[in-house]
């Protein structure tokens, strides 16, 4: 069953245009994968899902809610994703505990003792129990980026959305925050990631799309795409990022 479908979706910042035409079907309890240059449409496409930008035309819907349709009640529907960025954007003046429930209990209407109850479920699930009263500034980042995800989580959202959840972190960091995620995948939690962590998207992905100047060029399993590739811009991609150095190997 499908929890995301995507449409014709058409985006333009002036005249540039960042996504030609999308079309895309994320089925419940799938992990997908999109990679691709820099450029390439890839977060633009991730912030149109759950309209932090307004695509231009074409549809988004998400667990059997259109949140193109004019009418839709955006925040109720947002409430299905979850999302995690690149750089954190925890509340540099709240603690950790703080960050997880002030949206559980202004917008969910969740009480202070069920909005922690949660908040420490989904601390432990991220590595961070005991660090409930530390401000963002006394964590590493990858222990950011944890919290971060288990804030989204504290929301209960059928879909998280990750958005190179780890391109800001020291390399030693990075497994951390993997970790976490593969942990939620093989719990079942439908996701759609933005990332260059190749070997993540091999071993996780049920499907990887790659993406080249606002256009799907080549999707499916991560075998058929990363493994054996049919298109030309996408074998030339992995290539570059799969060997940087061009030695042979």
């Amino acid at each position: 069953m499908s929890v995301i479908e995507i449409s014709g979706l058409h985006k333009s910042f002036g005249s540039l245009q960042v996504l030609k035409g999308i079309d895309l079907t994320v089925e419940r309890g799938d992990v997908v994968c999109i990679i691709g240059p820099s450029g390439s449409g890839k977060s633009t496409l991730l912030r149109c899902v759950n309209l932090l930008e307004q695509p231009d035309s074409g549809r988004v819907v998400v667990d059997g809610t259109e949140l193109t349709d004019p009418d839709v009640d955006i925040d109720r529907a947002r409430r299905r994703l979850g999302m995690v960025f690149q750089s954190f954007n925890l509340f540099n003046h709240l603690n950790v505990l703080d960050n997880l429930t002030i949206a559980q209990r202004k917008v969910l209407g969740r009480n202070r003792d069920e909005a922690e109850r949660i908040a420490g479920q989904n601390l432990e699930k991220v590595g961070l129990a005991g660090r409930e009263r530390s401000l963002p500034s006394q964590l590493s980042g990858g222990q950011q980026q944890r919290a971060a995800i288990a804030r989204a989580l504290s929301m209960d959202p059928q879909v998280m959305l990750f958005d190179e959840p780890t391109s800001a972190l020291d390399p030693e960091l990075v497994g951390d925050v993997l970790g976490v995620m593969r942990t939620l995948a093989g719990e079942g939690m439908t996701m759609l990631v933005v990332t260059h962590e190749m070997q993540f998207a091999r071993e996780v992905a049920d499907k990887v799309l790659f993406m080249d100047g606002g256009v799907v060029v080549e999707q499916g399993p991560p075998a058929q795409v990363i493994g054996a590739p049919t298109q030309e811009r996408t074998r030339t991609f992995l290539a570059r990022v799969l060997n940087p150095t061009g030695d042979n190997p």
